[in-house]
């Protein structure tokens, strides 16, 4: 059974377990949100990740990484290289994008090395597969789009992306309004360059009950895809996007009355006033189904600093309710990430995350600040390097502009203010 069929029978799982203990909460309250498809544990029933995790209501936010090659660079070492940055820089999650070299191979090299949950997107293998035979794009077969749902799935991925609001309704109103930046979720593009090319509604949303007993039958989180995400601030919240969020809203129902766990993927980049009502839109759509962002990206010009300006739309969208963000790393818009970049890209969307909590009000949020400014007014230094979030880069800036008096820090010196403030 599903971890939402379980839940829905009030039987509670060691998985449930497992999370109500990660997440300081009785195992009672994630059975219930889970039943009423309001928490999910993408976990396969092929995989035992030690890391899985639970996303949604009144659980800490949280952080996925994307890894994956490309037709440039298909190196599978590097990728588990940039897997164990992601592990280690403190990722809930990562997603295999991969469409360089041989698919199948890295995917389930991944699914192997990693402790945490993993997802994919299936129509990136459709596409490349037609490609490869010498075809295009639009030469997909709905078929061999479903084909790769299914190879997915029995390979141990957690959750999938399916673009299935990408629907003929949809494209109407791109057409009618005109975006800058046109489609730039890739999958989206693939599919609606197969809908224009073949004149047909697309095969994901018209099949979507085949994808559902397939995920049904692995235990898979579907992770509705936004097809329709804006990749410019002109674009966002036009009539293709709110269009599409509500066929993902009606899709999101049919796959918890199927016993399949879902989220909702957003945008995008975004404007910082239009944020907080687009989570609030989802929210109230869905149903309060987990809501999984990109970002959100609040500029549009500062490639090279995505990873700030996506984390500075992440934590106002997980303040207003979104349950799982999507890093973006420096070299977003800019070139395929490296370990590195993964390991910045984990960290401020970590940040993002946590900073989003403290206004939830979850409790182990705020102890943790609280406990870091008790050893920062004590000036315990190897107290607040434990207990800081990157404990790395905190080390090597003191030791950088180490102080002549190992108490305080060269900044202020003898004028520290808790030093003077012992005194008074």
């Amino acid at each position: 059974m599903t971890q939402l069929q379980q839940a829905r029978k009030n039987n509670i799982t060691k998985e449930m377990i497992q999370v109500a203990k990660n997440e300081e909460l009785e195992p009672e309250y994630i059975r219930k949100r889970i039943a009423e498809g309001k928490i999910v544990i993408p976990l396969n029933h092929k995989r035992k990740a030690s890391k899985f995790c639970g996303i949604g209501a009144g659980l800490k936010t949280k952080v996925n990484a994307n890894i994956g090659t490309s037709a440039d660079y298909a190196d599978i070492a590097k990728e588990i290289e940039k897997l164990r940055a992601a592990e280690e820089a403190g990722a809930d999650a990562v997603m295999d994008l991969s469409t360089g070299g041989d698919l199948r191979c890295i995917r389930k090299t991944i699914i192997e090395s990693a402790s945490v949950s993993v997802g994919s997107v299936p129509i990136y293998e459709a596409a490349v597969d037609a490609m490869r035979k010498k075809q295009a794009i639009c030469d997909m077969t709905p078929h061999g789009m479903i084909e790769a749902v299914k190879l997915h799935c029995e390979d141990g991925v957690d959750f999938i992306t399916v673009h299935c609001g990408a629907t003929q309704g949809v494209l109407k109103h791109l057409r009618e309004n005109k975006r800058i930046c046109g489609v730039v979720s890739r999958g989206g593009s693939f599919l609606v360059e197969w809908m224009v090319h073949n004149e047909k509604e697309n095969p994901l949303y018209e099949q979507y009950d085949e994808i559902l007993a397939i995920a049904k039958e692995y235990d898979v989180t579907i992770s509705l895809g936004d097809a329709m995400r804006p990749g410019a601030l002109a674009d966002a919240f036009d009539r293709a996007q709110v269009y599409e969020l509500n066929v993902l809203a009606e899709l999101a129902q049919k796959t918890l009355e199927a016993d399949v766990q879902v989220i909702v993927e957003g945008p995008g980049h975004v404007p910082l006033n239009q944020i907080t009502a687009h989570v609030q839109l989802q929210k109230e759509l869905c149903k309060g189904v987990p809501f999984y962002v990109l970002g959100p990206i609040v500029t549009d010009v500062a490639p090279g600093y995505d990873h700030i300006t996506s984390a500075i739309g992440g934590s106002i969208a997980a303040s207003a309710g979104a349950d799982f963000l999507c890093y973006v790393t420096p070299t977003e818009h800019l070139s395929l990430p490296g370990p590195e970049d993964v390991r910045s890209g984990v960290m401020v969307a970590r940040i993002a995350a946590h900073a989003a909590d403290i206004v939830k009000g979850v409790k182990s949020a705020w102890e943790w600040d609280k406990k870091m400014s008790h050893y920062r007014k004590n000036r315990d230094w190897e107290g607040q390097f434990k207990t800081c979030i990157d404990p790395l880069i905190a080390k090597s800036i003191r030791e950088k502009g180490r102080p002549k008096n190992e108490e305080v820090c060269s900044m202020c010196a003898e004028y520290c203010v808790f030093k003077l403030g012992d005194k008074v």
